[in-house]
Formats: C-alpha cells, sequence, structure tokens
C-alpha cells in the first residue's frame, strides 16, 4: 500500500527532482533584483524577468539573449517596434504586450516629473523625458513641449515621425498648434536614430524658421533638444538660438 501511495503521490518515483530547472532560477533572479536593485542584474536578465509575466512554462534565457544580439541592449529592446518584436522567433503576443507596457510606464514616469511645475527649472527632468520617449526610437519623431506663461506644461505632442533619417516639420501649424493651446513658449525636441545627436545644417535652418514665424505672435523658442543614443544636444547651449 506505502508503495501505491509513494507512485502517487511522486516519493519514492522521482518526480519531485523533474521540476524544469528554469523554475529555481526564477525565483534567485527575483530575489537578487528585489535585494541588489537593478544595477546587479545584466540587460538580458532584466528582459527574462520582464518575459517571465508573459512565458511560464519555458526557459527564456535563451529568448532574452536573443532579443538582446538582435536589438542591442535593454532599453532598445524596449522601445522596438511590435513588428520587429514578432520577428523573434518564440516571443508570444502576450509577451510583446509586457515588453511595450514597460516602454510606456517609463514614459508616463518622466513625463510626469514635468507637470505641474516650471519647466525650465528642471532641465534634467526635460532631458529624461525627452531620451525616454524617443532616444531609441527607430525612426526620428519630432516633438514639441508646449508651455505657458509660467513656463508649465500645457502639452506635449508629437508632430511627426518621418524616416531614419528625416521627418518633415511645417513651421507654420507648429505656430498654428501654439496658438490653439495658448501657448507662449515651446521646446523643440526630435531624435537621431543614427545615435549622433549633432545638429544637422537643416536641423539649424529649421528652428530659425520656427522662431521667425512664431516671433510675432509673442511665442519663444526656449530649445531645440536632439537625442540619441550616444548623448544629446541643446540648441541652447550650444548658442544655436
Amino acid at each position: 500500500m506505502k508503495k501505491a501511495a509513494d507512485a502517487a503521490s511522486g516519493e519514492g518515483s522521482g518526480l519531485r527532482d523533474c521540476a524544469p530547472h528554469y523554475h529555481g532560477h526564477r525565483q534567485r533572479l527575483r530575489d537578487r533584483f528585489m535585494d541588489a536593485g537593478e544595477a546587479a542584474l545584466a540587460d538580458y536578465e532584466m528582459l527574462e524577468l520582464l518575459l517571465f509575466r508573459a512565458i511560464a512554462r519555458r526557459d527564456v534565457k535563451p529568448l532574452a539573449k536573443a532579443l538582446i544580439a538582435r536589438f542591442g541592449s535593454y532599453a532598445e529592446t524596449v522601445a522596438a517596434r511590435p513588428e520587429r518584436l514578432r520577428e523573434i522567433d518564440g516571443l508570444s503576443e502576450a509577451a510583446i504586450v509586457e515588453i511595450k507596457l514597460v516602454e510606456a510606464a517609463a514614459k508616463r514616469l518622466a513625463r510626469g516629473a514635468l507637470q505641474k511645475r516650471p519647466v525650465l527649472s528642471s532641465f534634467m527632468e526635460v532631458l529624461d523625458y525627452c531620451r525616454t520617449a524617443m532616444a531609441f526610437a527607430e525612426r526620428e519623431e519630432f516633438r514639441i513641449l508646449f508651455l505657458d506663461k509660467r513656463n508649465a506644461l500645457i502639452s506635449d505632442e508629437v508632430q511627426g515621425v518621418g524616416t531614419i533619417d528625416h521627418t518633415p516639420v511645417y513651421p507654420r501649424e507648429i505656430v498654428r498648434r501654439a496658438l490653439e493651446l495658448g501657448s507662449s513658449a515651446l521646446i523643440l525636441a526630435h531624435n537621431h536614430p543614427s545615435g549622433d545627436p549633432t545638429p544637422s545644417a537643416a536641423d539649424i535652418r529649421m528652428t530659425k524658421d520656427i522662431a521667425a514665424i512664431a516671433q510675432p505672435f509673442g511665442i519663444t523658442i526656449h530649445d531645440h533638444l536632439i537625442v540619441g543614443r550616444h548623448g544629446h544636444a541643446s540648441f541652447r547651449g550650444l548658442k544655436l538660438i
């Protein structure tokens, strides 16, 4: 009778030793994250933690490493477009949703630091937000922060999404939108997917065009930020405006 009971419970049969090896790994990784923080984990380990939620019954370490190999880093993986993520074998739709939720949460946290406070007194928060929102995007995006007379944020809007090295920008449309919102000042921002944030001649010319059209309406251009994987450039810091 004991042998039958043992067989039913798994005792004496070795069934208790058949749990997938990654079960213990998952708990150890969670413990290390909670004890030591994200700095103690490699990029692929951070991705493993993320994938645990969507992929319950599989070792996700090879998948996490494949994502890093394809996109380059944790940040670049989280910022990757869904259609690019779908190119990775074994990455489910549920896992893609988890990845994009992390990106959305990061953007909302960064945006929250700007709200209901004078933006010009928080340059690093502005820069952090722009880097979070755009630095790792695969296409150029042109974003505008519309400010009120107290330099508080009224609205943050993407005015255009282009190719890997160009975004169409329409200065008159930007000023028209500022007037609609009652904005008296703007911070312009866009990304360089190449990674190099150095302003191009076209960037400088376009910024001057916007400033020239905005000036008669009493709208000030406080700065134009360019962000990339390898840093940022501030037109005001470079004395270009």
